[in-house]
């Protein structure tokens, strides 16, 4: 007869096997949150409640500040469809539904500004319009900066006459 080992592998394996589960559910979490989609705009503002705080305090600074005369000479008297269109516009623009495109489909923003004279000046009064709305209504730092920087350009991609 031969003696039996009076030791047991068990409880090694038993260790090594949760470390290893331990480790695969690490790297699952991991792998899980590089392959998440990045926020959009739109989401990392608040979406529509907040780009409608923004829509309307744009075209109320527009409406009755003395530095936006000259690009609100340029609108109707009533603003309303205005905000809705820009609204709509910036819901799908930021990140979120197509509403604009839904109902009017492609923006062709510059061919639809065509028929308004837009120069530095007009360009410069919407710009301060928006950024005064922005600093009131977005309260992510870094969103502000990057939606200043992103109407800056497509603000002056508007222009359509010098000065």
């Amino acid at each position: 007869m031969t003696p039996q080992a009076s030791y047991s592998t068990k409880p090694i394996f038993a260790n090594f096997r949760l470390v290893v589960i331990i480790g695969v559910v690490q790297l699952t979490s991991f792998l899980s949150s590089l392959m998440t989609q990045p926020q959009t705009l739109f989401e990392q503002i608040g979406g529509e409640t907040v780009i409608r705080r923004l829509v309307d305090r744009f075209y109320d600074l527009m409406d009755s500040q003395p530095e936006a005369a000259g690009i609100r000479a340029l609108h109707p008297a009533d603003l309303a469809e205005s905000r809705n269109k820009l609204y709509w516009f910036l819901v799908g623009w930021s990140g979120g539904p197509p509403m604009y495109i839904e109902r009017f489909g492609h923006p062709r923003l510059r061919a639809r500004h065509l028929p308004f004279p837009i120069g530095e000046s007009e360009r410069d009064q919407w710009l301060w319009c928006m950024n005064q709305a922005l600093e009131e209504t977005i309260t992510d730092g870094l969103a502000r900066t990057q939606l200043s920087r992103n109407f800056m350009q497509l603000a002056d991609f508007m222009r359509n006459k010098a000065g």
